[in-house]
């Protein structure tokens, strides 16, 4: 598998100099063409993907797992209008960030290109085939797929019908490529590519994504977990904050972007925590306080240390009382993964001051958690979030898959 793998990464690195150079016409056909196909090839997707489902299934995987898996008629639409938006932004590649002159009188500028190669290691979602490779695509670079094992035919049937609408719009085939194996091996080959690989983007469970750190040999973009937290002011309007702290936790408890940790202050605690938790236990969700909760919330669980550090993906929330927004700025920095926090407060300094000190990849104030997604926060899709800070910081769309090169104009100038 060594070799494949290699002449993989060899042909992907051909592809990604013919897609540096491609116009923005043709890169916006490629992508209009993969959302045809995708319509046009339902039957065979549904067909494949029920192969994975079934396969899941008698596997004895759980319901979560099952779910997400699924290529539902609305899930292949998303995947289709996904296509379609990225195809209408506006294409990155050439862009002149800024220029300035030189007392010399050299004219110095940055322009984006693209960052060449991106290998993606990612669990479960068919959908991340079809998004990466849209993204990909549209910022010009080539793009190595190795999606998990439990949705292998999906992938290879999504992979194959997107390289056949990059070869029917002269660009090419080998921009997109899947690895046809679920042998484990190949993740490792596949992160050993330093040589025609620029970058690697996994996707998926904490234990992937640290597998992946260890054993790249080239940089990563990544994020381990996502221990958001929702901090409520004591000048918070109580019912919105009720409605944003609910949204948090309980639209989707699964995902990165989902509160785990909710902080409130003290002086608005009595007030606030008792119908809160009820609002909370409505919805299914357990509660692991601190001492103070407990004492408002008597049948919620005790916290331990290690909640606060806890990404549940799950209806568990942990909750806090603090003394201010000293000690919540406190916990976040000490407990928080630099993923996503919010305020709920009607004060515009201290709105201000929590943008200012908490330095994670997203600060909202008045909204949910939830928002941390390049769809939501109009990138048109996203390839992933990233906590690194290097090259990217938070969601990742396609501005965020160029780089910038320096360029210069001169008129004769020569150092002395």
């Amino acid at each position: 598998m060594r070799e494949e793998i290699l002449e993989m990464g060899k042909r992907a690195r051909e592809a990604s100099h013919l897609m540096a150079k491609a116009k923005s016409a043709q890169k916006r056909d490629a992508l209009e063409k993969m959302a045809s196909a995708l319509r046009r090839e339902r039957a065979s997707i549904y067909a494949a993907n029920r192969a994975d489902v079934d396969e899941a299934v008698r596997k004895g995987l759980g319901k979560a797992k099952v779910d997400r898996l699924i290529v539902s008629e609305k899930v292949l639409d998303e995947m289709i209008s996904g296509l379609e938006e990225v195809s209408r932004l506006p294409d990155p590649v050439g862009e002149v960030t800024r220029m300035w002159t030189r007392p010399n009188g050299l004219q110095v500028g940055k322009m984006r290109i693209p960052l060449g190669v991106i290998g993606i290691v990612y669990e479960s979602r068919p959908n991340v085939t079809v998004d990466a490779a849209a993204l990909c695509i549209k910022a010009g670079n080539a793009v190595i797929l190795r999606g998990g094992s439990e949705a292998f035919h999906s992938n290879c049937r999504l992979a194959e019908i997107l390289r056949e609408s990059l070869a029917e719009s002269g660009l090419p085939g080998d921009a997109v490529q899947f690895v046809g194996t679920t042998d484990r091996e190949a993740v490792l080959d596949l992160l050993g590519l330093e040589d025609y690989v620029d970058v690697m983007i996994p996707r998926g469970g904490e234990d992937l994504i640290r597998f992946v750190v260890q054993n790249a040999r080239m940089p990563v973009l990544k994020h381990y977990k996502g221990v958001c937290h929702v901090f409520v002011d004591s000048d918070a309007d109580v019912e919105m904050a009720k409605e944003i702290c609910l949204n948090a936790k309980v639209q989707r408890p699964g995902v990165c972007n989902a509160m785990e940790t909710l902080l409130v202050d003290e002086h608005i605690a009595g007030g606030f925590l008792p119908e809160m938790a009820e609002a909370f236990r409505r919805e299914g969700v357990e509660l692991r306080g601190c001492e103070k909760t407990k004492l408002l919330v008597p049948d919620c669980k005790s916290a331990t240390e290690d909640d606060w550090y806890a990404e549940y993906l799950d209806l568990i929330l942990a909750v806090r009382v603090v003394s201010g927004m000293d000690e919540a700025i406190r916990h976040i920095t000490k407990y928080g993964s630099q993923h996503t926090e919010a305020i709920v407060t009607k004060d515009f300094e201290r709105a201000h001051r929590f943008v200012q000190e908490i330095q994670s990849s997203l600060v909202l104030v008045n909204a949910s958690t939830r928002f941390n997604d390049g769809f939501q926060l109009g990138l048109g899709a996203e390839i992933g979030i990233s906590t690194s800070r290097l090259h990217a910081f938070g969601p990742m769309g396609v501005e965020e898959l160029t780089t910038t090169k320096f360029i210069a104009f001169g008129n004769g100038q020569v150092r002395d």
